[in-house]
């Protein structure tokens, strides 16, 4: 008997999955177990498997195109079998047309104009055709057309190339005389708007990532009351310390590394940052498991560090490039990304000092991370060259109050100044 495949739910947030590759093709034979499409989320690109053998009879969507939750992929049966009764009963199917309307004709023969266009003349406002319009002259002619001068304005006005016409006359009758040719300025001519050659737009179809991208963040901006805290940090001892850690190291320790370390310790010692809003209480969670974001081509991933702060720094950085490699190239797992309690977005690399980020529900705060900066510092009473980093913290007031975010940033500060006091 005929079976229909129907879009699953892949992801705990998915509504609608796009139909990235089709594996298989209508006649083509199947087994239990056979992936037949690469299906993209919300999230990543999943596949979607067959539970009985069978032949597939129809495939009932394109690749590129989106299938609701429950909506039908495919349909697979014996070889040969009657599914007229599964087509006719699906109204989403992608053989379903719709009817095109014909137009109704409209019968204007009691709109036409005469096509002899009727003279009118208007007391005031005269020949409305435009016939019999006498164009105006400007400037100082008479009757048969010859420019009023003096002698002397007019040798001087052949002297200076002036054009009589062109100038207004101030003498008896609008008689150009001496002065108005030495007061001539002639008309400055507009100048000539560029010419450009039009570009073509171009429609991009929003993936499933960028749809959630949206409706997240709109939601957690327009409905967590976020409030911004910046600080200024110190990154000289830290940056000598990266720099003797990768001597001994054989993973490359980066700062953002040493960043996520710092902030997973600072979690531990302020609960009330590492905590959720979840309507009837706030959850403090028990766990520091820090997301990291990830820039891809559709927008941004947060793949989890699970037990930050229990990791080295080098199981931090080994897991990070693992965990980004595989956003990157979109083979990201759902549980991958999920159970954040704090999440860190850096811009630095890209020379960007400093930001603030929207904050990743249903964590209470994100750390937006800027460039280390040479800047000049006052040590000593003496003004020296400095390394400088800015990072701004966005939190949910239901959540953190002004000083506890303070408390956390201070925090963070200090085991970024001092590295060894993250190992306390």
């Amino acid at each position: 008997m005929a079976e229909k495949i129907e879009m699953p739910k892949l992801s705990d947030t998915m509504e609608e999955g796009v139909i990235a590759k089709w594996n298989v093709k209508e006649g083509d034979k199947v087994e239990s177990g056979d992936v037949i499409a690469e299906v993209e989320t919300d999230k990543a690109t999943m596949e979607v498997e067959v539970f009985d053998a069978g032949t597939v009879l129809k495939i009932m969507v394109d690749e590129g195109d989106a299938v609701p939750l429950g909506g039908i992929m495919a349909i697979i049966g014996e070889e040969g079998e009657d599914i007229s009764d599964l087509l006719d009963g699906d109204s989403g199917s992608a053989d379903q047309k719709e009817e095109s309307k014909e137009p109704e004709e409209v019968d204007d023969s009691d709109k036409k104009e005469d096509s002899e266009e009727k003279e009118s003349f208007d007391p005031i406002l005269g020949d409305l055709n435009g016939k019999g319009k006498k164009a105006s002259s400007k400037g100082s002619g008479d009757k048969d057309g010859r420019i009023k001068a003096s002698p002397l304005a007019r040798n001087m006005a052949e002297e200076k190339g002036i054009d009589l016409a062109s100038v207004e006359g101030s003498g008896p009758d609008g008689r150009v005389v001496k002065k108005d040719i030495e007061e001539y300025e002639p008309a400055k001519s507009p100048v000539a708007a560029a010419s450009f050659e039009t570009a073509e737009s171009e429609d991009v179809k929003i993936s499933q990532m960028r749809k959630t991208i949206a409706r997240r963040l709109s939601e957690s901006k327009f409905t967590n009351p976020h409030f911004y805290e910046t600080i200024d940090i110190d990154m000289e001892a830290a940056m000598e310390a990266r720099a003797k850690l990768n001597e001994v190291s054989d993973v490359k320790i980066s700062f953002n590394d040493i960043v996520v370390k710092a902030s997973a310790a600072a979690l531990r010692r302020h609960p009330d940052v590492n905590s959720s809003w979840l309507d009837n209480v706030i959850r403090k969670h028990g766990d520091v498991n820090v997301a990291v974001a990830v820039a891809i081509d559709e927008g941004l991933m947060t793949p989890v560090i699970n037990h930050t702060d229990k990791k080295t720094l080098r199981q931090i950085s080994s897991e990070t490039r693992e965990l980004a490699e595989l956003a990157r190239d979109r083979k990201l797992q759902p549980e991958q990304m999920e159970g954040s309690t704090f999440t860190i977005s850096n811009l630095g690399m890209f020379g960007i000092e400093e930001f603030t980020a929207i904050i990743n529900p249903p964590n209470a705060c994100i750390l937006a991370v800027g460039a280390i900066r040479d800047v000049p510092v006052v040590k000593n009473g003496e003004v020296v060259p400095g390394k400088r980093m800015k990072v701004t913290l966005s939190s949910d007031h239901r959540v953190v109050d002004g000083a506890k975010a303070a408390k956390f940033l201070n925090t963070l500060r200090q085991m970024l100044e001092n590295p060894l006091s993250m190992l306390l």
